[in-house]
């Protein structure tokens, strides 16, 4: 997979503050990239340096391969958290002038705001104003906006911000779609639930460092812990013996079919020779690895990393 964008050794500081420390990331080509980490940590000044609204103070940004220029913002849409549209505006009036801000004829722009306005059943609010919206209505007409001309990288900062459950579920399709039909997708948030359904690679950033890359399925198996949730019928005691020092026992209590316990692995052994030490004692049901989440992961690179862990992630419940 080639790669769409690349930051090597990127620097940023701002009246004494660093907000950018030698970040490089490389974003693949059709992927979703999650920049991920807490508020201030450096996410939305890269996000502005690669939409050249400011620039590095040292470092090097590729765009298809080439340095990147003003050449290439037309190929590039980008989503901020901040409300961005002018208030007393119509909403149509205003769709349709960014649109054209964006190389779009008239005609091409409304027929695109149309198939949009349609597809998130908002065709009501054409001529409303701008200021009748709430915050999460505004953000669906810029995000429409946003994605309007088509760009081969989209850039979101926060996209569920100011949404209810349902409409962040809408967004949250969208952006798989838009990945199917090619668009690479930038995903800054500081949520980390919600990297688990839509990102394939990730970078998280804290204190204005990159603190860990790679493929989300890689970094998981990374940072695997050996632990795993057996479900069984049988005596409780048999299976905390069987065990004896192949596995340490973390958790255990009954559920609807008898019980459930959290081992982690010891020594060497793996899901077999655990296997092989309980069935004999007991009659198990089910044996399923417990994976990090992201947010487990986050906390776990942090700390790792030497520095505080920030108190504004928000996390995401074990997935398996």
């Amino acid at each position: 997979m080639t790669d769409i964008f690349k930051a090597t050794d990127v620097c940023k500081a701002y009246a004494g503050h660093v907000a950018l420390d030698k970040v490089s990331i490389t974003v693949p080509r059709g992927s979703v990239f999650g920049l991920l980490g807490p508020n201030g940590a450096g996410k939305t000044s890269l996000i502005r340096i690669i939409n050249q609204i400011t620039g590095p103070d040292s470092g090097e940004l590729y765009f298809n391969g080439e340095p990147l220029g003003p050449e290439h913002l037309d190929r590039i849409g980008y989503l901020p958290e901040e409300r961005g549209l002018y208030k007393k505006m119509k909403v149509g009036e205003q769709a349709l002038y960014l649109a054209q801000l964006k190389g779009l004829s008239k005609r091409e722009a409304l027929s695109r705001l149309k198939f949009w306005f349609e597809r998130f059943g908002i065709q009501e609010w054409w001529n409303k104003k701008v200021e009748e919206l709430s915050k999460g209505m505004a953000q669906k007409v810029q995000f429409i906006v946003t994605v309007l001309h088509k760009p081969e990288l989209l850039i979101l900062d926060e996209p569920f911000s100011g949404f209810d459950p349902i409409n962040a579920q809408l967004i949250n399709n969208e952006i798989l779609e838009l990945k199917a039909q090619g668009t690479t997708i930038v995903f800054s948030t500081h949520n980390m639930g919600s990297v688990e359904e839509l990102c394939d690679h990730i970078a998280l950033i804290n204190r204005s460092k990159v603190v860990l890359d790679g493929a989300v399925n890689d970094v998981r198996r990374r940072y695997r812990s050996e632990v795993y949730r057996i479900q069984f019928k049988g005596n409780m005691v048999a299976f905390t013996n069987a065990l004896w020092t192949g596995a340490e026992l973390l958790q255990h209590g009954p559920n609807a079919n008898g019980f459930e316990a959290t081992v982690r692995l010891l020594n060497g052994h793996n899901p077999n020779h655990i296997l092989a030490s309980v069935l004999p004692a007991v009659e198990v049901h089910g044996f399923t690895e417990v994976i990090p989440s992201m947010n487990e992961i986050f906390i776990k690179a942090v700390t790792e990393s030497g520095a505080e862990v920030p108190v504004d992630i928000v996390g995401a419940s074990h997935t398996e």
